[in-house]
């Protein structure tokens, strides 16, 4: 059977581009046609400046919000990474594969660290080294099949080198893994600037929709979203951004292809505001379901514990294999 494995990282408050682009399809899709496991990866979260507590918060958070978007912890599992140790452990193997020109090409390292470096700010090396550890998160479960962004694709490219590179030096122990990119809403867009993701992680939020934003805020920033001054409604993305970025997220709601929806519309205040309600349509019945799990933490726990105990069991036979293979003594 097919085994799926992905995660989200809890930097910040999950968003609109998070469901559209990675909840519903792990739920709706995903955990019924494989063994899947989704999990809240906190040990990413620490490659950055932090605060405890509140990286704490978002992680049982996001772990609430997997289970209000449909995951059935009877069907899937769903745990929290740094509950299973053998994410670490696997972790230092691969940084032991991998080269420091790999991890420098990494995209996002590229991206990150300028940011920091232009705001005065020193770069960690685990943002550096972070990719290794995604690595193991992948293979140690023998993923075939890993669900992720766009932006995240080269990293399961560089997972899929280091487990062949392992699995021709020290024998056969991966399974080599493949991405799949949903080909729908995969990269929802900021509302302020269609030209970047919509990131949980950015300091300007008056384009970005939470999954937690009340109605009224969700409907204030869709009317506030950047268009442009041409008339009328076209999907054009590459000319368009702003007006294609509405368009794909009110595809993603109803089913229907952006082409065709935009021939319904004449101008970009209709297109806002029907945008504005699908979305909070959309949201409904994730939001009220955070609540009851919000209320319960006692089940969020069993679920994550259970979790964990299932995901531990699967991955120490693949981690102990690598150990022996790479030349590691078994303990006594």
């Amino acid at each position: 059977m097919t085994r799926i494995f992905s995660g989200i990282k809890p930097t910040g408050h999950m968003t609109l581009g998070n469901y559209l682009g990675a909840l519903r399809q792990w739920s709706e899709v995903d955990q019924h046609r494989a063994d899947s496991l989704f999990c809240v990866v906190d040990l990413h979260a620490l490659t950055v400046d932090h605060d405890p507590a509140r990286l704490r918060r978002l992680s049982r958070q996001g772990a609430s919000l997997l289970l209000a978007a449909g995951l059935d912890p009877g069907v899937c599992t769903v745990f929290v990474q740094s509950h299973v140790d053998e994410h670490a452990r696997l972790a230092f193997v691969m940084e032991c594969v991998a080269t420091d020109g790999e991890m420098r090409r990494m995209i996002q390292y590229k991206e990150k660290s300028v940011r920091a470096q232009a705001s005065g700010q020193s770069v960690r090396l685990s943002l550096l080294t972070y990719p290794a550890l995604m690595a193991a998160d992948i293979l140690v479960y023998g993923a075939d099949e890993v669900p992720v962004g766009e932006d995240q694709a080269q990293h399961v490219e560089l997972t899929r080198d280091l487990a062949e590179r392992f699995n021709h030096r020290y024998g056969h122990t991966f399974v080599v893994p493949r991405a799949v990119v949903p080909k729908v809403a995969a990269r929802v867009m900021d509302l302020q600037d269609p030209a970047s993701k919509m990131g949980k992680s950015h300091d300007a939020t008056a384009g970005i929709i939470y999954l937690l934003d009340e109605p009224a805020t969700i409907g204030k920033k869709i009317r506030r979203a950047v268009t442009d001054s041409e008339a009328g409604v076209t999907y054009e993305p590459e000319t368009r951004p702003g007006v294609a970025n509405l368009l794909e997220i009110l595809s993603a709601c109803t089913g229907k292809e952006p082409s065709a929806l935009a021939d319904a519309y004449q101008g970009s205040g209709a297109l806002k505001a029907d945008t504005a309600d699908a979305v909070v349509e959309l949201l409904r019945p994730l939001q009220a379901r955070h609540a009851e799990l919000s209320a319960d933490p006692g089940y969020v726990d069993g679920v994550l514990r259970e979790g964990a105990a299932r995901a531990r069991a699967l991955a120490r036979p693949t981690v102990d294999a690598a150990y022996r293979a790479i030349g590691l003594m078994p303990p006594a």
